[in-house]
């Protein structure tokens, strides 16, 4: 996978995600990550890239000529157009499902807004997918990135040291996670869950799953609309239900 990121603050990208597994992955070549200072293709020597908006109001907008000639001289080799990501409260939000769905990609450009936006022109010309991370305002595009990269990256194979981790975690089926536990076995007199303790194997799957599912149902009911239950699923919870 090779992300292009069109960013005004591309040392804050590095600095983001150099480190931890993502920064492994770059190590290993699983990945490859590039920071195209929008600056660079500033049409005057001041190498100003925002402007005030036309028909007034507060703010300033990023002007479209340097980020289309950093699109043209990232995409002039690629042999078909990647898709472009233009980070903004107006785009689909983004989740596991996106986030698997982008994984298979070989390449992607992100671009990062800034002030009051990006001009529309070049949005239309360029950007294939808007996309928000959440309903919330941030200075700009870089953190929201670094958010999408790295929920990216860990579904690319051989990015995480253990490859069932990624299957097993919340949003794995539009389920939340079930509890995890380590050592040691009583904390504060409080005790890991006999069943975990059993080696009991199959035992031990059913408990996390019917945890899973309750966890699900008490803080996101909303997911299980889009959950892959089956029939003992469904009856659990129905039992469940009942008790409450």
């Amino acid at each position: 996978m090779k992300y292009n990121i069109l960013t005004l603050f591309p040392d804050m990208i590095k600095q983001g995600l150099n480190s931890s597994i993502i920064g492994k992955a770059q190590e290993k070549k699983l990945i490859n990550i590039e920071t195209i200072n929008i600056r660079d293709y500033a049409l005057n020597k001041h190498k100003q890239v925002d402007d005030y908006p036309y028909g007034g109001g507060a703010g300033m907008v990023m002007q479209p000529e340097p980020i289309y000639e950093a699109y043209k001289e990232i995409t002039k080799n690629s042999s078909k157009k990647p898709r472009v990501i233009y980070l903004t409260p107006q785009g689909k939000k983004f989740d596991q499902t996106m986030a698997l769905e982008l994984s298979k990609e070989e390449e992607l450009i992100f671009l990062c807004g800034h002030y009051e936006g990006v001009d529309e022109r070049v949005i239309e010309m360029v950007v294939t997918d808007e996309v928000s991370i959440g309903d919330y305002i941030l200075t700009g595009g870089e953190l929201a990135v670094m958010v999408m990269i790295d929920a990216i990256s860990r579904l690319i194979p051989n990015v995480l040291s253990n490859e069932t981790s990624a299957e097993t975690e919340t949003f794995d089926d539009n389920l939340l996670e079930y509890p995890q536990y380590t050592r040691p076995a009583v904390f504060m007199n409080r005790q890991v869950p006999d069943i975990l303790l059993s080696g009991h194997h199959k035992n031990i799957n059913m408990w996390r799953r019917q945890q899973s599912l309750i966890r699900t149902y008490n803080k996101r009911p909303d997911l299980l609309e889009k959950a892959n239950l089956d029939e003992i699923d469904t009856k659990f919870l129905d039992k469940y239900c009942k008790k409450k």
